[in-house]
């Protein structure tokens, strides 16, 4: 009798070891989709022309695991339109219109019940029928993060923002700061890298609005659009 009990309680302890691992393959997360085309900081030039003013984008990426769905995220930089477009397959064509500077990422899902896992985002621009020279790509501003509080040093903070531009004649740089509405010039910086920082003379206690305008050899411009951060 205890012999046969002994084997019943092995037998319970077997089914829920395999119920607690297909548990765990339940919610595993599916695989993080691998950008394909079109292809990062690059004109898009394989397009289907729609009309005079639009093209039509194949998006692909890469098959992932454990995937239901996806939904691929198209943001126009210049005027940050989001579009988005639902596939159970790892490609979408979308209308776009020519000569504006787009990014675009993708999020798989997995069964119900896990978390969905994200690509990176790349940025291109839709070519038009007469486009010989690209503006470059608004300028990312990625310190201080908008909307955030920041003590300053000896009354200066360091602006930081990244730009990138297809053509590669990326000339220089207007940095705008004041108190009101990030309408006032204080200094222009010329171009060396990706990646660019400037200290600023602040105050402490005030809320303060800035942005920064690209520009290219050709005199194409582009604009981070405004943000704003307060010092303490």
């Amino acid at each position: 009798m205890l012999k046969v009990k002994y084997i019943l309680q092995i037998l319970f302890l077997f089914l829920i070891l395999c119920c607690s691992k297909d548990e765990v393959e339940n919610t595993g997360r599916p695989g993080v989709p691998n950008l394909v085309f079109p292809e990062n900081n690059t004109p898009c030039l394989d397009t289907t022309v729609v009309n005079d003013n639009q093209s039509s984008v194949t998006f692909r990426w890469s098959l992932t695991r454990d995937t239901n769905s996806y939904r691929l995220f198209v943001t126009n930089l210049s005027t940050d339109e989001l579009q988005q477009f639902s596939s159970e397959n790892p490609e979408v064509t979308a209308t776009l219109n020519h000569g504006e500077p787009y990014s675009w990422k993708v999020r798989a899902y997995g069964p119900k019940g896990t978390a969905p896992s994200e690509s990176e985002t790349w940025k291109f621009y839709l070519s038009g029928p007469a486009v010989d020279n690209y503006a470059p790509f608004p300028p990312e501003l990625t310190f201080p993060i908008s909307g955030s509080t920041v003590t300053p040093i000896n009354n200066l903070i360091p602006l930081q923002w990244s730009c990138s531009d297809v053509d590669n004649d990326l000339s220089l740089y207007e940095v705008y700061l004041d108190k009101v509405d990030g309408t006032t010039l204080i200094q222009i910086i010329n171009h060396e890298s990706e990646t660019t920082s400037l200290d600023a003379q602040v105050e402490q206690g005030f809320v303060y609005y800035w942005k920064v305008v690209a520009k290219d050899a050709q005199g194409n411009e582009s604009n981070s659009g405004v943000y704003s951060f307060r010092t303490n």
